[in-house]
C-alpha cells in the first residue's frame, strides 16, 4: 500500500532515474512505527549527504503515522521514501524469509568489499535508493548456498552486511563495528540494542574485529529493523551452536 506525502512521482524524478533519493525501513508494531525518531535522524543525515531538501520532520512523522494507521495485520514493514520531487510511504507485510531468519538463524559468509578507501563523495553512510548493488550482493550469497554475507575490508576486518549491521558477543560484552571509523551505515537497531543491554548485565563496545577472530565469538548476529536480530548459525560453512542470548535479546527489542 502506498501513502502519498508531498509532490508527485514523475518519470523524470532523479530518484527514479538515478536512485538519487533516500529511504528508511521501520518495523511497524501495534503501538506504531518502532524507533521513529532514530530513523528520522538518519533520514535527515542521508538527505544532507545527498543535498536533498526533505519535508519537515513533523511532516515526515505525520506521514509515518498516517501510514501506520492503514495497517492492522500485526507486524509490518513501513518505508519512508524521499526523492528530489516527492515523498511517500509504503506499508507491507514483513517477508516470510525475514521472520524465518529471526526465528531459525541464517547461514552467513564473508566477502571482501574490495574498497581500500572511500572517496570524499562516498554515500556509504547514507541510506539511498541506489540499492541494486546491495541486493546483488545478497543474490550472490544465495548462489553460494548462504542466506547473507558480511563485507570485509581489505585487511580482513568485518564491516557490515548489505542490509544489516553486525553485532557479536565476546564474553560479557556485546560489540558492533564503529560506523564513524569505518564509513559504514549507522545501524538504528544495533545502536538501540547496545543502549539497552546493560539491563541484562552485558557491557558494550564499538570496535573492529577480523573475520578470523569473529569465528571465535560467543555469538554473531545481523541486526536490522525488520529482522530485529538473526543469529549466524554457520559462518563460512562452519556450524555454530545456537546462543541462549538470542531469545533474550529479541525479547529486549520487543520481537
Amino acid at each position: 500500500m502506498v501513502i502519498r506525502g508531498s509532490g508527485d512521482l514523475t518519470p523524470t524524478d532523479r530518484g527514479l532515474l538515478y536512485g538519487e533519493g533516500i529511504f528508511e525501513t521501520l518495523h511497524l508494531r501495534p503501538e506504531g512505527p518502532w524507533l521513529l525518531d532514530a530513523h528520522l535522524d538518519r533520514l535527515a543525515a542521508s538527505a544532507a549527504l545527498l543535498e536533498l531538501t526533505p519535508p519537515t520532520r513533523a511532516d515526515l512523522a505525520a506521514l509515518a503515522m498516517r501510514a501506520a494507521d492503514t495497517w492492522s495485520a500485526g507486524e509490518g514493514a513501513l518505508r519512508l521514501i524521499v526523492t528530489p520531487d516527492t515523498s511517500y510511504a509504503t506499508v507491507s507485510a514483513v517477508p516470510a524469509a525475514v521472520r524465518r531468519e529471526r526465528r531459525e538463524g541464517l547461514r552467513l559468509i564473508t566477502a571482501d568489499l574490495g574498497v581500500q578507501h572511500r572517496p570524499p563523495w562516498s554515500l556509504a553512510t547514507a541510506k539511498t535508493l541506489s540499492y541494486a548493488e546491495n541486493l546483488a550482493a545478497k543474490r550472490w550469497a544465495t548462489r553460494q548456498g548462504a542466506d547473507d554475507l558480511l563485507w570485509l575490508a581489505p585487511d580482513g576486518s568485518a564491516l557490515e552486511a548489505p542490509t544489516a549491521s553486525l553485532v557479536w558477543l565476546a564474553g560479557d560484552t556485546l560489540c558492533t563495528v564503529p560506523p564513524a571509523e569505518t564509513g559504514i551505515l549507522p545501524g538504528t537497531t544495533a545502536a538501540h540494542l547496545l543502549s539497552r543491554v546493560q539491563e541484562l548485565g552485558l557491557r558494550t563496545e564499538e570496535r573492529m574485529i577480523k573475520a578470523a577472530d569473529l569465528a571465535e565469538a560467543d555469538a554473531i548476529w545481523l541486526a536490522s529493523s525488520l529482522r530485529g536480530l538473526a543469529e549466524a548459525r554457520t559462518l563460512d560453512g562452519a556450524a555454530r551452536a545456537a546462543s541462549p542470548w538470542t531469545p533474550r535479546l529479541l525479547d529486549l527489542l520487543g520481537y
